[in-house]
């Protein structure tokens, strides 16, 4: 699934060009390295985001289709 794809599904960004834009500012990153929208992530990538207060996740599944209940199980957040 694509990076921009999974923020707004996972319901960590509201809308997808929001997280489109996000990436092309370099505010994505994953492994440590600034992607690109179209990047397709895997389980198991560490994303980071730099959005105001920095959140780092690990991508635990990807659900094209989760719903609300469903989009909290998508990711882990690191401490």
């Amino acid at each position: 699934m694509r990076i921009d794809k999974f923020l707004k599904v996972s319901r960590l960004i509201k809308r997808r060009t929001v997280a489109q834009e996000a990436c092309d500012a370099g505010k994505v990153f994953v492994n440590g390295r600034s992607v690109k929208p179209s990047y397709v992530l895997k389980v198991g990538d560490v994303v980071e985001l730099k959005l105001g207060t920095p959140i780092c996740f690990t991508v635990k599944s990807l659900n094209e289709k989760a719903n609300k209940e469903e989009s909290q199980t998508l990711y882990e957040f690191k401490s």
